[in-house]
């Protein structure tokens, strides 16, 4: 797999449009880091460490829904392994006028746009959400 991120965020969208409860994803630093973002800005439930089925460490992410529809309306990656993404404090966009969020990893670790801008650091915009 040459983007374990990128298949986090697909696996998420997917369990979405089938209206799934739960999805489950390989475990990483990296992906736990970005469910706390997703978790803390109240994307999503949550998610706990698990056993996947083939013995590997799992995550196991509890997805939201709003009367019916997913709280995530687009979830799309920015950097990707291909073509990396990096921005100074000044240049992380705002998704939708601030309605979203993007997701930055930094010299102070992966946390929202709105906390790089507080710590006034930059960093590889991993990804965004709406």
């Amino acid at each position: 797999m040459n983007d374990p991120l990128g298949d986090m965020l697909t696996r998420i969208r997917n369990a979405q449009m089938r209206g799934k409860s739960v999805v489950e994803t390989p475990a990483s630093k990296q992906r736990g880091r970005v469910l706390d973002v997703l978790a803390d800005e109240g994307y999503i439930r949550g998610y706990e460490p698990t056993t996947g089925k083939d013995g590997h460490p799992a995550f196991e992410i509890s997805l939201k829904y709003y009367e019916g529809a997913p709280v995530i309306r687009e979830l799309r990656r920015v950097s990707k392994p291909g073509r990396r993404v990096y921005m100074s404090v000044g240049d992380i966009p705002q998704v939708r006028q601030g309605l979203g969020v993007a997701i930055v990893s930094t010299s102070k670790g992966v946390m929202s746009d709105a906390n790089a801008r507080t710590a006034n650091v930059g960093g590889e915009v991993l990804c965004t959400i709406f």
